[in-house]
C-alpha cells in the first residue's frame, strides 16, 4: 500500500451521511485493499452538532458552515449530502471546486439544475465531480453509462426512478386500494415523506431523468425540457383495467432520440406484463439502456436508503482514491452538444382512454366520429356493466396516435353531453 490517506469532509449527517461514516469505519480494510490507500473521514458539518446520530463524531473536525468545510485544508474530497438545488449545498460545492477539492454528491436536484455549469467549473480546476448516488440509489447506472457502456450510441434510456411511486402503484395493484389510502400507508412505513409532492408529482424522477439524458446523449442537462406528470390521478379502476388488459402501470422516466430531437418525459405508463420492468415492484428502481452494440441492458436495485446510497457515494470516492477522474457527463463539459427538445405534442404511441358515459343510444357512435375525424383509430374497446342509473365505464385502446390529435379528441369528447367525467388517459409504452 502506498500514498497518503484520502481525507473526506462530509457535509450533511442525515441518513446517507451517517451511512457513509459507518461504511468508512466498517469497511476500512476493504477500502484500503481495493484503493491502495486508506480512506478516512477527517471533518464533518451539519446543522445540529448535538443531535444524537448513533455515531461518535469526536474524532472529526466539526464545521458549522459547510462552505468553510469545503475549503478546509483538512480534506481532499468534499462529500455533499445536504440536498437542495441552491443554498448551502450549491455554495459549498462551488467553494470546494474553487479550492481544488474533488467533489462527490448525492444531490440530484443540484445536478439537474446546475450540473453543466458545475462540470465546467470542475474540469477547469482539474477536479472530479461525481454523482453516482444522485440517480437510482445503489444502482451504478452513472458509472455504467460513463464507462462500461461508453462504446455505444444510445437510442433510449428509461426506468423506474422513484421508489415511493413504485411502492404506491405496486400496493394499489396488490390491495385494490385507492391512491390516497396507499399514500397514507407509505407515509406510515417511512416510504413517503410527510409532504410527498416531490415524489408523487414526478419531480424527483424528472431530476434523475435529466441527468441520465445528458449522460446518454452527450447534451447539457435540461430539466426544463422534461415533460412531467405524477401518479395522483391513477385510480384503482385504472389499475384493475390494466391487469385485465395484460398491463401494469408504472411511473417511468423515458428519454429517447426522435426525428424531432430528444424526448424527455416522466409519467404513468402501461407496460406489458411480459416485460422485465413490469415486475420491478415495491421500493425498487430499475433502469434500462438501449445501445447500438450492447442492445439492451437492465439494472435493478434499491433506489434509496442508507446502505444503497452510501454504497454509491463510496464508489465515487474510491474512483478518486484510485486516481480516476473522468468528465462528469461522459464527454468534456464544453463538448456537450445542444439537441433540440422534442415537443410532447409530437409524441406517437398507443393510449389507454377511460370514459364515464351515460348508457344511451349513439354514445359510442359520437365518440367514434370524433376519433375518425382526427384520424385516430380504436384497437379495442371494453364496456363495463352498470348498476341501474349509474354511468357506464368505457375503455378504449387506440392504435398509435399523435399526442396533439389525441388531446384534441379528448377535449371534444369531454364536451359531449353523454360524457359525465373528464376522460382519463394513460400512455401505453412499448418496451
Amino acid at each position: 500500500m502506498s500514498g497518503s490517506p484520502l481525507r473526506l469532509g462530509i457535509a450533511g449527517l442525515g441518513t446517507v451521511g451517517g451511512g457513509v461514516v459507518r461504511l468508512v469505519l466498517q469497511q476500512a480494510d476493504l477500502l484500503a485493499a481495493r484503493c491502495g490507500r486508506t480512506v478516512q473521514v477527517t471533518a464533518v458539518s451539519a446543522r445540529d452538532k448535538n443531535r444524537d446520530r448513533g455515531l461518535d463524531l469526536s474524532p472529526y473536525a466539526w464545521h458549522d458552515d459547510p462552505v468553510a468545510l469545503a475549503g478546509s485544508d483538512d480534506i481532499d474530497v468534499f462529500v455533499e449530502l445536504i440536498g437542495g438545488e441552491d443554498g448551502p449545498a450549491k455554495q459549498a460545492v462551488e467553494a470546494a471546486i474553487a479550492a481544488g477539492k474533488d467533489v462527490v454528491t448525492a444531490n440530484k436536484a443540484l445536478i439537474a439544475h446546475h450540473g453543466t455549469a458545475l462540470a465546467m467549473a470542475a474540469e477547469s480546476q482539474g477536479v472530479a465531480l461525481n454523482f453516482e448516488a444522485a440517480v437510482a440509489g445503489g444502482i451504478p447506472i452513472v458509472k455504467a453509462l460513463r464507462e462500461g457502456l461508453a462504446g455505444n450510441r444510445f437510442s433510449r434510456i428509461y426506468g423506474i426512478l422513484n421508489g415511493t411511486c413504485n411502492y404506491i402503484l405496486s400496493a394499489m395493484r396488490d390491495s385494490g386500494g385507492d391512491f390516497a389510502d396507499i399514500l397514507d400507508e407509505a407515509q406510515a412505513l417511512g416510504y413517503a415523506e410527510a409532504d410527498p409532492a416531490f415524489d408523487v408529482d414526478g419531480v424527483d424522477a424528472a431530476h434523475k431523468l435529466a441527468i441520465l439524458t445528458s449522460l446518454a446523449f452527450g447534451c447539457p442537462v435540461n430539466l426544463d425540457a422534461v415533460h412531467i406528470e405524477g401518479i395522483r390521478n391513477v385510480s384503482a379502476v385504472d389499475i384493475e383495467f390494466a391487469t385485465e388488459l395484460g398491463y401494469r402501470i408504472k411511473l417511468l422516466g423515458i428519454a429517447r432520440l426522435t426525428d424531432h430531437g430528444v424526448e424527455q418525459r416522466v409519467h404513468p405508463c402501461m407496460v406489458a406484463e411480459s416485460t422485465a420492468i413490469a415486475h420491478v415492484d415495491g421500493v425498487f428502481n430499475a433502469v434500462v439502456a438501449e445501445g447500438d452494440f450492447v442492445d439492451r441492458v437492465v439494472f435493478e436495485g434499491r433506489g434509496a436508503g442508507e446502505g444503497p446510497t452510501a454504497s454509491a457515494v463510496m464508489g465515487d470516492v474510491m474512483d478518486i482514491a484510485r486516481g480516476i477522474r473522468l468528465p462528469a457527463f461522459s464527454v468534456a463539459a464544453n463538448g456537450l452538444k445542444t439537441i433540440d427538445a422534442a415537443p410532447m405534442d409530437q409524441h406517437i404511441g398507443p393510449y389507454y382512454v377511460r370514459l364515464s358515459v351515460l348508457d344511451q343510444a349513439g354514445v359510442i357512435a359520437d365518440i367514434s366520429a370524433i376519433l375518425r375525424d382526427l384520424e385516430l383509430s380504436i384497437g379495442s374497446l371494453l364496456q363495463r356493466g352498470r348498476d341501474p342509473g349509474e354511468p357506464v365505464t368505457v375503455v378504449l385502446i387506440t392504435h398509435e396516435s399523435q399526442e396533439a390529435a389525441l388531446a384534441t379528441a379528448m377535449t371534444q369528447i369531454g364536451k359531449l353531453d353523454s360524457v359525465v367525467e373528464d376522460p382519463k388517459i394513460i400512455r401505453i409504452e412499448s418496451l
